[in-house]
């Protein structure tokens, strides 16, 4: 009987612990994936419509400029490409186009600027003036833009289609350090999947509680310090995963699958709760598959603390 007992408590966890965590998963969801856009960038065309759905994103080609990805970048965009051709169902192809945008050419194309030194912001300008005319985005011309953190993303929306641009510092061409290797590769993966997914940032201020996404952070103050110092790096690593969360690996898969026009509105968290559990099937097949290693944090933990 003392055996029977047991075993029923075990049971009973079990079952708890799932419940606890699809409470979490559709939290993160509702957070991350339901909102109302409420800014643009000034002067864009307002008549250009705005619909967010990350199932746009298959067939999408990844044209790299500035910068051939080094060693430790190319790691994590082939198995990112794996990822997304395992989860979507279409391939990701991935193409050098040189030190300019103009060789992307048109389509569904996520134009990606690596670089590494100082951010190149004329090339930046450069970028978005030839997006603005291929696209037509309605963005005022001549405009000049500068970069804001080592890796950031944008998708823009214009009468001609839609296209997303990511800038991304990578390490240089010397072997770099464990540190660095974090930092460059967290980057790189943040802004990968923010942009296929159209996740939004969710603040996370409770330090004792577990992390559950690659999209949650702990705000940290860092001043002036130089994006490549050591300093900077290890701020950057304490305040969110290194890599994908499962709960990642879930939305990616619920967003290619969702049926619903916009994967921002409330039907999308629906469609969510009713296939939770082929959901979280799945997540946890691609979560575990070693090809998908480089982009994944299996901890996930509250303990952010890097050396």
């Amino acid at each position: 009987m003392r055996i029977i007992r047991l075993a029923f408590m075990l049971i009973l966890a079990g079952l708890a612990a799932q419940a606890g965590q699809r409470e979490d998963y559709l939290d993160m969801a509702r957070r991350g994936w339901s909102y109302e856009l409420r800014t643009t960038m000034i002067g864009r065309d307002m008549a250009i419509p705005v619909r967010i759905n990350g199932r746009d994103m298959a067939g999408a080609a990844l044209c790299v400029v500035g910068e051939k990805p080094h060693a430790e970048t190319r790691a994590v965009l082939n198995a990112f490409r794996g990822l997304i051709g395992e989860v979507y169902g279409k391939p990701l192809p991935m193409r050098f186009a040189g030190a300019t945008a103009q060789g992307c050419g048109a389509g569904r194309v996520v134009l990606l600027r690596l670089y590494s030194g100082r951010p190149p912001n004329r090339a930046l300008s450069q970028d978005v003036d030839w997006m603005n005319s291929a696209f037509g985005l309605g963005l005022p011309r001549g405009r000049d833009y500068a970069a804001m953190s080592p890796a950031m993303a944008q998708t823009f929306f214009g009468h001609l289609g839609q296209v997303t641009h990511i800038m991304v510092k990578q390490p240089g061409p010397s072997t770099p350090g464990t540190l660095e290797r974090k930092f460059y590769r967290s980057i790189l993966v943040e802004e990968l999947f923010q942009s296929f997914t159209f996740g939004m940032d969710v603040l996370k201020f409770d330090r004792d509680a577990r992390f559950v996404s690659k999209l949650q952070e702990f705000p940290v103050n860092m001043g002036r310090m130089p994006w490549s110092s050591r300093g900077f790096m290890r701020a950057i690593l304490g305040s969110n995963p290194v890599g994908l969360c499962r709960f990642d690996v879930f939305m990616l898969h619920a967003v290619a699958q969702s049926p619903g026009a916009q994967t921002n509105a409330p039907e999308f968290i629906e469609f969510i709760d009713a296939n939770y559990e082929r959901l979280d099937a799945l997540s946890a097949e691609s979560f575990a598959d070693a090809r998908f290693a480089p982009l994944m944090d299996p901890d996930c933990a509250a303990d952010r603390t890097v050396r």
